[in-house]
């Protein structure tokens, strides 16, 4: 049975959240104070944290940071009820899975945490260092070694960006969150082709083919993927992911 650690200090929510979570099968430990919050998150073992922003006897902020460098591959939802948006992208750049804002419905609620659950088997470490189709990829040199010697550099941005989607191998990420993780910007009213510009670069710089890509994919409707395998010439090609 997976456990879901709530911290929040309204009564009222907080009860209502560890109830609806019973009921659903979860085991749940609960906090209703940031402090207490804190030493549960970093002490306990637990499947998800929900975490409210505004809490008596510490930040939420700072309790998902504190999280983050202890346990960076942990699941959180954060819980808010701010009408200011810049506290839920602080929080996604710190690594949050996912916001609620308050008022919410269990349904929604319930959504939310199982979807961030499914995913998170397949949470991303960070990557260093790739082997794809006889080309040896460093991501902390910023170059590309081919087996005929070729030596391609990479930008910083181009090592990033081929380093969240690496991390993210099998899995469409869209271009709001590339703009969000890798180009740290707010995508809200942001229309740009940053990212499709530096998609075509990259697969320029590996290779791969933009008519018939086999590394970097585009999902239609979606945005792009690192292939969790490619393939050159009708052969499984070997890849390998060596990480920090």
């Amino acid at each position: 049975m997976q456990t879901i650690l709530t911290v929040e200090d309204d009564p009222a929510i907080r009860r209502g959240i560890v109830d609806a979570l019973r009921f659903a099968g979860y085991n749940v430990s609960e906090a209703a104070r940031g402090d207490t919050g804190r030493e549960l998150a970093l002490a306990r073992s637990y499947d998800l944290l929900l975490l409210d922003l505004v809490l008596p006897g510490g930040d939420g902020l700072d309790i998902l940071r504190a999280v983050r460098q202890q346990r960076s591959s942990q699941p959180v939802i954060i819980l808010t009820a701010r009408g200011d948006e810049d506290d839920r992208v602080a929080g996604l750049k710190l690594g949050a899975d996912d916001y609620v804002v308050k008022p919410f419905s269990v349904k929604e609620l319930l959504a939310r945490v199982e979807a961030v659950l499914r995913r998170s088997p397949e949470r991303p470490r960070d990557v260093s260092r790739l082997e794809i189709s006889g080309a040896t990829i460093d991501l902390a040199r910023f170059e590309v070694r081919f087996a005929d010697g070729e030596r391609v550099e990479l930008s910083d941005k181009e090592a990033e960006l081929l380093r969240y989607l690496a991390a993210h191998a099998g899995r469409a990420i869209t271009r709001d969150e590339l703009l969000l993780r890798v180009w740290e910007l707010d995508p809200k009213g942001i229309h740009t082709r940053t990212v499709d510009m530096h998609v075509t670069r990259l697969r320029e710089k590996l290779r791969d083919d933009s008519q018939e890509p086999r590394i970097v994919l585009t999902v239609r409707g979606r945005g792009y993927m690192f292939a969790a395998t490619t393939e050159t010439n009708g052969t499984a090609a070997n890849r390998s992911i060596s990480t920090e």
